[in-house]
């Protein structure tokens, strides 16, 4: 594969950019993925608006390069997308006769891609809009938080296609609303929009139309403030500690709440909240 190209994106204007935004260069990614840089959060934006943002294997690959290797003074990202749609899924283009173990492999890089957004160092928020089907959703449940507009709806059409999921929606899709309603989108083909996505568990939280970007910075940002040991715990310890038996739970639950408290960063914090300098927890 052919060295892709460097690509640098301006910020756009309005109301997202309430922080001055600045573009920043990153290397080794396609064109069909842009990053900018609002301060301690990185924007990478989907950009094949032609296609519904449907992903090909540089896009996949260019996101696994990018989230192995986020700038060292990012503490969040926001995946957004170019258009009215977040993700079609595969570039069925691309869906060529293999063998098996051609088709086995492309999956486990797919596999491979989308763990390096899960697992990987820094908080993500997707913002989501028009589809988020099939390989677009798989994509938006790597994301740890999701920001949906009106327009989106979700599907896993891959029943009607002859084929069945690869980028591992039948490992994220069921942890957030259940194998019954899973099974249900697969065997019917059903399309669920914002709303009820909401309700289901796809999201966590629904805006107006167009306010998707402006949401998702501001969580992003949110979340960027945090104490970095903190973020640290949620994305690496959270997610082993909900799948081990309560007992190693409980265990790896007590040794990190040591090492977060043990930090001079939480303890600086600490210090803050106790003098007053601190706001304490209201009503939002």
């Amino acid at each position: 594969m052919t060295r892709p190209a460097v690509h640098t994106v301006p910020a756009p204007e309005g109301p997202p950019t309430a922080t001055t935004a600045t573009s920043t260069t990153t290397p080794a990614l396609p064109s069909s993925l842009h990053v900018e840089r609002h301060g301690p959060v990185a924007v990478l934006r989907l950009a094949r608006p032609g296609k519904r943002n449907a992903l090909d294997d540089a896009t996949v690959l260019g996101l696994e390069a990018f989230f192995a290797a986020p700038p060292p003074d990012v503490r969040a990202v926001v995946l957004d997308a170019e258009g009215e749609h977040f993700c079609a899924g595969l570039d069925l283009s691309e869906l060529t006769e293999s063998d098996t173990l051609a088709g086995l492999r492309h999956s486990r890089m797919w596999h491979r891609a989308f763990e390096r957004i899960e697992r990987g160092d820094v908080p993500v928020v997707a913002v989501l809009k028009g589809a988020v089907v099939g390989g677009g959703l798989e994509l938006a449940c790597a994301a740890h938080i999701r920001v949906a507009e009106p327009s989106t709806f979700y599907a896993l059409p891959e029943g009607q296609r002859g084929l069945f999921v690869g980028g591992g929606a039948s490992v994220r899709v069921p942890r957030l609303i259940g194998v019954h309603r899973m099974t249900d989108m697969m065997l019917t083909g059903r399309v669920v929009d914002a709303a009820d996505g909401q309700a289901l568990g796809l999201s966590q939280y629904l805006t107006g139309a167009g306010e998707g970007l402006g949401r998702a910075l501001e969580l992003a940002r949110h979340i960027a403030d945090n104490a970095a040991i903190t973020n640290f715990a949620v994305l690496q310890a959270l997610p082993r500690i909900a799948e081990a038996g309560p007992d190693e739970g409980y265990l790896l639950e007590s040794l990190m709440a040591a090492v977060a408290s043990g930090s001079d960063e939480a303890k600086t914090r600490m210090r803050a909240f106790l003098a007053g300098r601190a706001g304490k927890v209201g009503r939002s």
